[in-house]
């Protein structure tokens, strides 16, 4: 079968990887002009426009860790070989843990320090190799196109078949399916739109936020700062920060504001204003000390951000035959979280499995029958796995939106909360928080929720987990103070930024 991928990114070269694997014949089409470098480093030059967030921090989850430890074995040992790390879960604990003892799933609880670049160019590199796999890189996609329908292979009245895609260059590729992975701006609505297809459903949900990115590398004969246990990031109300060490000895630091903050928007898109914020934050001030150089002139900036979910299939009928949407094209959350790659990489595997199972079932010419069944089988497993992240997304957002605007108006975040909503908070701030930073049952469930590999709800469900988290919050008048993770107030740091 010959699978037509458009766009060259995680999700698309993770779909491409696993359907050569697969037997298939795959084209993917990327828009952007980005011949294939020699090196990792190269790789970081890139010109990627139509994926701006290449150039921000990126987290490589447990979740996407274990399926390439799984399913490609040959992929991870080539990302470590090209400088990525590995970072398991019970190293560097906070030295506040003394109960800490490895349980026989800790092994699958290991993340990937690596930046997006780098990533994507071992999988370009991985895709190549199979043999089955044609890039083409410089001609974007602008439409769908559709096969006349057949008494025997399609209903006259039912969904059009897609066969293939045109070009910008107005040359047509035509295939046995075709998936779209063309990111958050993916057009898949619009071409669907074209061909009398639609409307596809749609959830949306503003992220709030706005984030900054620069990324470094240090200096020959300096070392990376001693973790000690400290904390990668910290949400400050105002600010949320964090760093991602990647790889070759690289470094990112990434700040992230309400999107209605104007001054700090202003300021912090500034690299000397970026940096000196940086350097009164805990876990971003010891790379900022001088053994480290960065990497681009500026800072690079996100705005735009959405928690967005896409539907397809509506009423358990596709709106389209022959075509499957992956990645950012189904599923966008915030980019804070550090969830896109791993979801888009999982996805991939999700739609590949879809199409194995769907394949093994066929005889002969696929029918719309068999197109419509592959289609909603597709979509029943990106329900079950995907959605209950956006979902999750949402109400974070929501929160951290609310708290946000109360900074802003000068407000106490507190002051509109019902008694339940206030003790709710008051149990995360006092009792979660320090948690994570005295008991390694409640850190460990913690991460195994962060990497992709509990239900998103896990935690608020897990009695003895809770039990422990309110210990901690019972506990709160007779431990010493929080550790200070930057200025808490927004109006300290804009008096430090214009000092």
């Amino acid at each position: 079968m010959h699978v037509v991928v458009v766009g060259g990114g995680v999700s698309g070269l993770g779909s491409a990887v696993a359907l050569a694997r697969a037997g298939h014949e795959v084209t993917v089409i990327e828009r952007d002009d980005t011949p294939m470098p020699a090196s990792a480093d190269a790789a970081f030059e890139w010109d990627r426009r139509g994926a701006p967030q290449v150039r921000h921090s990126h987290a490589f989850l447990a979740r996407l860790r274990n399926i390439l430890l799984d399913r490609y074995p040959d992929i991870h040992s080539a990302l470590l070989a090209q400088g990525a790390t590995e970072m398991r879960f019970g190293d560097d604990l906070p030295p506040t843990i003394h109960d800490f003892a490895a349980e026989p799933g800790d092994d699958e609880l290991v993340m990937i320090a690596s930046r997006r670049t780098t990533f994507e160019w071992v999988l370009r590199r991985a895709a190549l190799a199979e043999g089955r796999v044609e890039i083409r890189t410089g001609d974007g996609v602008c439409g769908l196109v559709t096969a006349a329908a057949t008494s025997d292979v399609d209903a006259p009245d039912g969904p059009p078949r897609v066969s293939g895609v045109r070009l910008d260059s107005g040359a047509e590729v035509v295939g046995d399916l075709v998936v779209v992975a063309g990111g958050r701006r993916s057009s898949l609505p619009d071409w669907l739109a074209d061909i009398g297809c639609g409307p596809v459903g749609e959830e949306v949900e503003d992220t709030g936020i706005v984030y900054f990115s620069r990324f470094y590398r240090l200096h020959d004969g300096h070392q990376a700062p001693p973790r000690d246990g400290r904390p990668i990031g910290a949400d400050l109300g105002y600010l949320k920060y964090g760093v991602f060490v990647g790889d070759n000895r690289t470094v990112s630091v990434t700040l992230a504001i309400s999107n209605q903050d104007d001054e700090l928007r202003r300021l912090l898109a500034d690299p000397a204003v970026f940096e000196a914020c940086g350097r009164q934050l805990a876990a971003t001030a010891p790379w900022l000390d001088g053994r480290c150089e960065p990497l681009h002139d500026g800072v690079h900036v996100m705005a735009g951000l959405l928690n967005r979910w896409r539907e397809y299939v509506v009423d358990g009928q596709p709106l389209a035959l022959g075509v499957l949407p992956v990645g950012d094209a189904v599923l966008c959350t915030n980019p804070l979280y550090g969830r896109g790659c791993s979801t888009g990489f999982w996805g991939a595997q999700l739609l590949a499995d879809a199409i194995t199972g769907w394949e093994q079932q066929l005889a002969g010419a696929p029918s719309a029958v068999d197109l419509t069944a592959l289609a909603v089988e597709h979509d029943a497993a990106l329900r079950e796995h995907l959605l209950p992240w956006y979902r999750s997304s949402v109400a974070q957002d929501a929160e951290a939106r609310r708290v946000a605007a109360k900074i802003l108006a000068g407000e106490d975040p507190d002051s509109d909360q019902t008694d339940s909503e206030a003790f709710m908070r008051a149990v995360l701030r006092d009792g979660l928080l320090p948690a994570l930073r005295v008991d390694s049952v409640v850190l460990r469930a913690f991460f195994r929720t962060l990497n992709l590999l509990t239900h998103p709800d896990a935690m608020l469900h897990d009695h003895a987990v809770m039990n422990r988290v309110l210990m901690v919050w019972q506990d709160r008048d007779n431990r010493p103070p929080e550790p200070v993770l930057g200025p808490r107030r927004r109006r300290d740091m804009l008096a430090l930024l214009a000092a």
